[in-house]
């Protein structure tokens, strides 16, 4: 009889199932250079807790494998939250009009988003991951990473994991133990002042501020007579409100030394539209009377004394409606006629030529060409008032020649209108008729693109698409404006524009043997720069820009 000895297993340590997180690391390490980058609102404390998920120890290899499958849709939509992309409210909102997207605009915007250089990079850091976990832990430096990015949102950075000149700010934070108030927040701002900024730019300060511009812009209105003095001159106002055209656009078309710009009167050079899309703006151009309203109260009554063109028609002037495209697209017709409140009949296109077809095939109109057809119709009412709202889009991301599908060059674009504004700026003169033409731009077109958005998407109303080149010019005059351009530098919006038509109401700047145009543009109320459309909010801040995303906090706007 042989004696057997069983041997027994020790028990299995709870170490055996800590598994690191294999090729999640490589997931991390790709934020991490996209938030080096200045590419990410990195939200440290849920890609905290999402990295927790995944290392928390499960014996069950089932458990495990489900864990992974889990991940996947979570990790996909934790690295979508983080960066600047359009969030699934902004996204739902605007479906409809996605929706009316030719396929080749959509392949074309698609497009735009893969960056072939940053697509190298993470190539290279995919085989620098893959040779040097073969002897290292990068679990361990990547953990240690994420907890030192949450340790400097909380107590603040002692020395920056970013390039020189990149704001720490990507990474989201209130500002740790900077908790002042707003000077303003609870005091009533001067009425026509702009809310003071004397405190740390925290989330909270920088919440309290708006609030205090907002409350500030509700008591702001230009004073229009109550009727005309009897030697009034009539005039005819034209007020062409342009899509997508900024300063930054200008300068990146090579236009900056174009004729059309040395022949204006008066230009704005710190002109802020306040949002980035088309109806809004109209908007805020049609109630240009009244101080800046938050976005959700466009779509809510205004005052009468709100409305530009109503306070012109109770002068005598008529109101005119002019488009450059059907206005069929987000409903833009409909939005200038609800919120706008312009109702007059819109001027006849037929024979007018189409020069272009928008992102979603709807056609555009020559610019030249309707511009004469309002000229030759104002010839038919001489000596009357008339006011015009004319919008024009030739300059709209994705629009294209008739017979092509792919977007036809901006430059190309550009330079055509301000050709044709110039070669109709020269009718004018020609023709002796007393008219003010004040441009104001809706918005930029964005075909710079910046670290948060890239070329064409305008879904946050950064500086550089929303500072545009308002400006007007005077036609008939006796005494006309000579030399350079008065400059406007400081930060005005559309209730200066109100300002100058009210003061030029009279038309008797049109007869007069001089003019003081130092005295005419002084005083004119300044506002804020302060941007936003439904989703984001975009706000100058003690000289810095800062954007909030979705009613979250603030983090300062990539530069």
């Amino acid at each position: 009889m042989t004696n057997s000895s069983k041997t027994t297993a020790p028990p299995p340590s709870g170490w055996q199932y800590w598994r690191g997180l294999s090729g999640w690391n490589f997931y991390f390490l790709v934020k991490f250079g996209l938030l080096w980058a200045g590419y990410l609102n990195f939200h440290a404390m849920q890609n905290l807790v999402f990295m927790a998920f995944l290392l928390l120890p499960l014996p069950n290899r089932r458990l495990h494998q489900w864990r992974h499958w889990i991940a996947i849709p979570v990790g996909f939509a934790l690295f979508w939250h983080d960066t600047w992309l359009p969030g699934p409210e902004s996204i739902m909102s605007q479906g409809s009009q996605v929706a009316g997207f030719s396929f080749d605009y959509v392949v074309d915007l698609v497009t735009r988003f893969i960056n072939w250089q940053m697509v190298g990079a993470f190539f290279v850091l995919l085989v620098a991951w893959l040779f040097l976990s073969q002897w290292l832990r990068v679990t361990v430096f990547v953990v240690g990473i994420m907890i030192w990015l949450n340790a400097i949102t909380l107590i603040g950075p002692s020395f920056s994991l970013f390039p020189a000149g990149q704001a720490t700010g990507t990474v989201t934070t209130t500002g740790g133990t900077a908790a002042a108030t707003v000077a303003t927040a609870d005091a009533k701002p001067v009425v026509g002042d702009m809310p003071a900024q004397t405190a740390p730019p925290t989330s909270a300060n920088l919440n309290a501020w708006l609030s205090s511009f907002y409350a500030a812009e509700e008591k702001r209105k230009t004073t229009f007579p109550g009727a005309l003095p009897e030697d009034a001159q009539p005039f005819e106002l034209l007020v062409i409100n342009i899509c997508s055209l900024s300063w930054d656009d200008i300068e990146t078309a090579g236009l900056m030394q174009h004729a059309l710009l040395q022949h204006f009167d008066i230009v704005f050079k710190n002109f802020n539209s306040a949002t980035s899309y088309s109806g809004p703006a109209a908007i805020r151009l049609l109630r240009a009377s009244c101080g800046q309203p938050s976005h959700t109260n466009l779509y809510s009554p205004a005052g009468k004394d709100c409305y530009l063109f109503d306070n012109l028609a109770n002068l005598g002037f008529k109101s005119q409606l002019m488009l450059g495209h059907n206005g069929q697209f987000g409903d833009f017709l409909k939005e200038v006629r609800n919120y706008g409140d312009l109702q007059s009949p819109l001027m006849d296109q037929t024979g007018i030529p189409v020069t272009l077809l928008g992102f979603d095939g709807s056609p555009v109109y020559d610019d030249l060409a309707m511009l004469n057809r309002w000229l030759d119709n104002e010839k038919k009412e001489d000596g009357a008032r008339t006011a015009t709202f004319y919008n024009t889009l030739p300059l709209h991301d994705g629009n294209h020649f008739p017979g092509q599908s792919k977007t036809a060059d901006y430059k190309m674009r550009a330079q055509k209108m301000f050709d044709e504004l110039d070669q109709f700026f020269t009718e004018l003169e020609k023709s002796g008729r007393k008219v003010m033409v004040v441009i104001v731009p809706e918005h930029g077109g964005a075909i710079h693109g910046d670290k948060m958005q890239v070329s064409g998407l305008r879904d946050i109303p950064s500086p550089s698409i929303t500072n545009v080149p308002a400006a007007i010019k005077f036609f008939g005059m006796k005494a006309p404006h000579q030399g350079a351009a008065v400059e406007i530098a400081q930060p005005s919006s559309y209730l200066a524009i109100s300002e100058l038509v009210a003061r030029a109401v009279d038309g008797k700047m049109f007869t007069e043997d001089s003019v003081n145009w130092q005295q005419y543009t002084s005083g004119l109320p300044q506002t804020a720069p302060v941007s936003e459309n439904s989703n984001a909010v975009v706000i100058q801040y003690q000289g810095k820009p800062y954007v909030r995303l979705n009613g979250g906090e603030w983090v300062p706007y990539p530069q």
